[in-house]
C-alpha cells in the first residue's frame, strides 16, 4: 500500500482509528498456528485441500489471473515496472542470444502481486504481535517475509462475482462490497465457501476502467483518492469463512469511516491472510458464467525473495 491523500473526513463520517483497532482486536487470530507462525491462514491449505483442488478440473482449461507486467507509466502506476533487452551476436555466421532485466515495485495498484504477512501493521503490531522496528531491516524482513510461501499456494478458488449479484458492470463508490454481500453473493450462487478456500471477489474493475476516464487506483484530478471496493465489514467475513487467501481486482475502499490508510488490508497482520491485489479477474469470470462454475483450481506461485514483502504473481485458475 502506497501513501494516498484521501477524501475528507468532513466529506465521510468516520467513527474514529481507535474504534477500528478495537475491531481488529476482536477478530485478530495471533497465536492460532503458534506465536512462531509465519503462513497464517495458509496453513488451512492442507494436503487434503490440494487434492480437493485438483479434483475440481475437468475442462483442462488454464486462465491466466495476471495483468500484464506494468511498464506503461499510467495515473495508477507512477512507479512503472522496467523491462530491458540485451542482443548478443556472436561469430561469423550471426549466432546470438538475447537477455531480459526485469525490475518491480512489487506493490502499489498496477503489479498483479501477492501481499506477505509482513506487509502493514497497526500500532499493535504485525502478524502474531511482531514489532515492525525489530523486524523491517535494511536487508529486507527477518519475519513473515513472502519466501514463507515458496512452495507456491494451490486450493479451492471461489469466485464471488459481486457485479453479477447485483446486475451491475462493476462496483461504484457509493455503494462499496460488504462482508453481508459477500455472504449474500456465495449463498446466491449456491457455493460453500470452506476453510483453506481462495476467495477470488470480482468487482468489475475492468468494466469500471471502460467507463471512467482515469483508471482504478487513480486519484481524482483534485489529486484525493475515493475508490470503490471492500468495507471493513469483510474483515468479519474473512475471519468467519476462514478462508486461505484472498484474490481481488478493487481492494479497499477509499475513504472508509474509521478514517485509516488500509482497512481491509488489516486482514493480514490480523488474521495472517495473504492479499493478492490488482488481480485480473473479468476473463475467468467470464468463463465462470459460461460454464455454470463457482469453483476451480488456483494456483499463486511467488518468487521465494527473502526477506522480501510481496512478490509479482501469475494466478491460474484451472476448471
Amino acid at each position: 500500500m502506497s501513501e494516498q491523500r484521501v477524501a475528507s473526513p468532513r466529506t465521510f463520517p468516520t467513527a474514529g482509528e481507535a474504534a477500528f483497532r478495537e475491531k481488529v482486536r476482536g477478530l485478530r487470530r495471533w497465536g492460532r498456528w503458534g506465536e512462531d507462525d509465519q503462513r497464517g491462514a495458509v496453513n488451512l491449505v492442507t494436503p487434503e485441500k490440494v487434492r480437493e483442488a485438483a479434483g475440481l478440473v475437468r475442462l483442462g482449461l488454464p486462465v491466466s489471473l495476471s495483468r500484464a507486467f506494468p511498464v506503461a507509466p499510467a495515473a495508477n502506476n507512477p512507479n512503472p515496472a522496467e523491462h530491458y533487452l540485451r542482443r548478443r551476436v556472436r561469430g561469423e555466421h550471426g549466432e546470438g542470444s538475447v537477455t531480459d532485466y526485469a525490475g518491480v515495485n512489487c506493490h502499489g495498484k498496477a503489479t498483479t502481486h501477492l501481499d506477505a504477512l509482513c506487509h502493514v501493521w497497526n500500532h499493535d503490531g504485525m502478524w502474531n504481535g511482531r514489532d515492525a522496528a525489530e523486524v523491517v531491516t535494511g536487508d529486507g524482513v527477518t519475519f513473515g517475509g513472502i519466501e514463507q510461501f515458496a512452495d507456491g499456494i494451490t486450493t479451492r478458488g471461489v469466485l464471488l462475482d459481486v457485479p453479477a449479484f447485483r446486475g451491475a458492470s462493476f462496483v461504484e463508490w457509493e455503494r462499496q462490497v460488504t462482508g453481508e454481500e459477500l455472504d449474500a453473493v456465495a449463498r446466491a450462487a449456491g457455493v460453500e465457501v470452506r476453510p483453506g478456500d481462495a476467495l477470488v471477489i470480482h468487482s468489475g474493475r475492468e468494466a469500471w476502467d471502460r467507463a471512467h476516464p482515469r483508471p482504478w487506483g487513480a486519484p481524482d484530478p483534485d489529486g484525493v483518492y475515493r475508490l470503490p471496493g471492500l468495507h471493513a465489514s469483510c474483515l468479519d467475513y474473512f475471519h468467519d469463512s476462514d478462508c486461505g487467501v484472498v484474490v481481488w481486482d478493487m481492494m479497499d475502499a477509499v475513504p472508509n469511516e474509521y478514517g485509516v490508510p488500509h482497512c481491509t488490508h488489516a486482514a493480514i497482520f490480523a488474521l495472517g491472510l495473504p492479499l493478492l491485489d490488482n488481480a485480473l479477474i473479468e476473463p475467468l469470470a467470464q468463463v465462470c458464467r459460461r460454464e455454470s462454475r463457482t469453483d476451480f483450481m488456483l494456483t499463486v506461485a511467488p518468487l521465494p525473495i527473502a526477506g522480501g514483502t510481496g512478490s509479482p504473481v501469475n494466478p491460474i485458475a484451472i476448471l
